[in-house]
């Protein structure tokens, strides 16, 4: 199926919905759809109010769509594997921007403009069996301090990207972002990850890295990371700093995360 070139305008619950009763191929394409004012009018916790909404749905590729003024999310994959986010401009979104979560394995997010948002990409739940991602060429700026009241305010919003599992981050640009610029892994839930290549302004951690008991292994290389007071590089606990900036020369080594010629200022 082929959903093109259409305009949707203030619904109460999704824009587009791609969705199957049980994860599998789906193959749909969604591209160049204007989608604007998408409440989530029935609540819940991200069933409803984002503009492009895939539900176990493999193998599909969301392009070219301008979305703005969302409750939710501008493009949401859950348990959506081989998903594709290309070129989609978004503003003013009020939760994740662009959101691949749950049971998927493979989501390709690149090449977006994400201007305002509570975070701009998250590739989560490993937990779940989440995994396998490549977060390229998005600029992203102007994140939310916290999230809006009824979704989930307490949740952790001013992040740019949040990663987890066998995921290249590579050739961002992230700009004004209250919390972390980029942030890697939750807890235990952390595994062989990349970061390299990305230029992050103005965030209060530049990029933050789980050292929790039992995580894995993050790549931080080659990044340029500018104006983070708290830390270019800082080591976490869920989303509790543990550390000084581990980019600091002398700073503590952990043998799991390898930090190499950053510039930062």
């Amino acid at each position: 199926m082929t959903v093109a070139r259409n305009t949707i305008l203030q619904t109460k619950d999704n824009g587009i919905e791609i969705l199957r009763t049980a994860i599998g191929h789906d193959g749909s394409i969604v591209t160049g759809n204007r989608i604007e004012n998408i409440k989530a009018g029935r609540g819940g916790s991200g069933q409803h109010g984002n503009a492009i909404n895939a539900f176990r749905a493999g193998n599909v590729i969301i392009s070219g769509n301008r979305i703005s003024d969302c409750d939710y999310s501008a493009v949401r994959g859950n348990s959506a594997s081989n998903i594709q986010m290309t070129g989609n401009s978004i503003t003013a979104v009020r939760e994740v921007a662009l959101y691949s979560e749950f049971a998927f394995e493979g989501a390709v997010i690149a090449n977006n403009s994400v201007d305002g948002a509570a975070v701009g990409v998250s590739v989560c739940n490993f937990n779940e069996g989440g995994r396998l991602a490549v977060v390229q060429g998005n600029m992203i700026r102007n994140l939310l301090p916290k999230r809006p009241i009824g979704t989930a305010p307490d949740d952790d919003a001013g992040i740019g990207i949040y990663i987890e599992a066998d995921t290249s981050v590579t050739g961002n640009l992230i700009e004004n972002a209250p919390s972390f610029g980029i942030m890697a892994g939750w807890g235990k839930y952390l595994r062989d990850v990349a970061i390299t290549g990305n230029v992050i302004r103005k965030t209060f951690i530049g990029i933050g890295v789980s050292v929790a008991d039992g995580a894995g292994t993050a790549l931080v290389n080659t990044n340029v990371i500018s104006d983070a007071p708290r830390g270019a590089v800082v080591g976490l606990d869920h989303a509790k700093p543990m550390t000084p900036d581990l980019a600091a020369d002398g700073a503590t080594k952990y043998v799991q995360i390898v930090i190499g010629a950053n510039a930062v200022r």
